[in-house]
Parts: C-alpha cells; sequence; structure tokens
C-alpha cells in the first residue's frame, strides 16, 4: 500500500494503491476525494475546515491486511485487503489539521497518529473494525473508557486519566500536545518498556513513555 503520485510530490496525492510488485503494477485504486463529499454534507462537520484528502502517510497492521491512512484533511481512514481490493473499515478525525503519521505498533490494533496540529493521539481501532467486519449494522454499547492526555510544561510531561464516554464514536485513548508539527513517530521498546519516539521540526527526537498501554 502506498501513496500514489499526484505530480506536485510524491507524498501528496488523493490515490492509495495496492501493488503487485512482481509484475509491477497496481491491483487496486482508491480516490480518497469521494468520501470528502460525503464530509461536507455531514452536518456534524459544519464549521470545520475542509482540506482536500492528500494521503500523507500509510502504516500496515502486523496482520497484514489491515493498514492506516492519514490525510491532509485531518481524516484517519482503516482498510482492511480483500484480496486483489481493499474495502475501507473506518474512518475518523481527531486532528484539527493533517495527520502527517500514522503508525501501527507491533501485534496489535493500537494506531499512533501525529498531526500538522502539534498532537500525538493513540486509538484502538480493533474493536470498532471487528464489529464493522461481523456485523456492519450493529450500534456499539455506550461505554466507558479511559482517556489520557500528556502535555509538555516546561520540558516536562504532565499526565491526565479521565474516564469518557463512548456513544459509537470512537475516541483517542491517549492525546499529546507536542506542540510541534509531526514529521515521523515510531512506537517501540525501550528496556523493555514502550515508548513513542516522535520527531519535529527541531533537531530533536522527544520520548514520550506509553506504560500505560
Amino acid at each position: 500500500m502506498w501513496p500514489g503520485h499526484a505530480g506536485d510530490g510524491f507524498a501528496k496525492s488523493l490515490w492509495v494503491m495496492l501493488w503487485n510488485l512482481q509484475k509491477a503494477r497496481p491491483l487496486w485504486i482508491t480516490n480518497l476525494q469521494e468520501d470528502e463529499t460525503e464530509e461536507m454534507e455531514d452536518p456534524q462537520s459544519s464549521g470545520q475546515l475542509v482540506n482536500p484528502a492528500l494521503a500523507y502517510s500509510v502504516s500496515v497492521a502486523s496482520c497484514g491486511n489491515i493498514f492506516s491512512c492519514g490525510a491532509e484533511d485531518g481524516k484517519v481512514r482503516i482498510f482492511r485487503v480483500m484480496g486483489v481490493k481493499c474495502e475501507q473499515e473506518l474512518g475518523f478525525k481527531g486532528h484539527t489539521l493533517g495527520v502527517s503519521q500514522v503508525c501501527f505498533l507491533p501485534e496489535s490494533y493500537l494506531l499512533l497518529t501525529g498531526g500538522n496540529d502539534g498532537k500525538i493521539m493513540l486509538w484502538d481501532v480493533n474493536s470498532e473494525v471487528e464489529k464493522k467486519h461481523k456485523s456492519p449494522t450493529k450500534h456499539p454499547r455506550r461505554k466507558k473508557t479511559k482517556r489520557a492526555t500528556y502535555t509538555k510544561q516546561g520540558g516536562n510531561i504532565s499526565v491526565s486519566i479521565t474516564d469518557e464516554e463512548e456513544h459509537g464514536k470512537i475516541s483517542p485513548k491517549l492525546n499529546i500536545e507536542h506542540g510541534e508539527k509531526v514529521n515521523w513517530l515510531l512506537g517501540t521498546k525501550i528496556k523493555g518498556h514502550q515508548n513513542i519516539l516522535v520527531a519535529d521540526q527541531t533537531s530533536c527526537i522527544s520520548v514520550y513513555p506509553l506504560n500505560e498501554f
């Protein structure tokens, strides 16, 4: 899976493609602009800034048939590979600007996203993807989940965890106010503990702990 070439830069494209590398040709192509019309017609999206759905980043889950795509319109899309084609399983927003980076954590459906708004979020897409795959018409029940927020304050990180009601809408399990545009991120273990590595416009690499997950 890869963002296709749009002529004005490799990483900015409306298309996402599934390739057959042996034959060097795409098996499946989707235009992210197609569901932008639906987003504009959604009454809940009124007043929000609408940006083009240019693909910035893709990440494949460890299972091999689920991948995510982050785009300039601030939306994260989850796709499932079905043989020689793909189907969109889920779409959601949390960032106020473009989603510059997406990254699945190893051996899980926990998804890290980084945005041009300087935020880093952690999403658990496992339950939503499985619900849609098994029963597309079933509405998820209301439930309480813990939500954590990390905020930089003078070089330190403050943490707050609150209970949040879910109403069938996916919400981030973790929200980090990084403050700088995210150029790259990675979930990795350091000395046995899960961490997030983040690169931005500066010359430093930031490290955030993921002990809660």
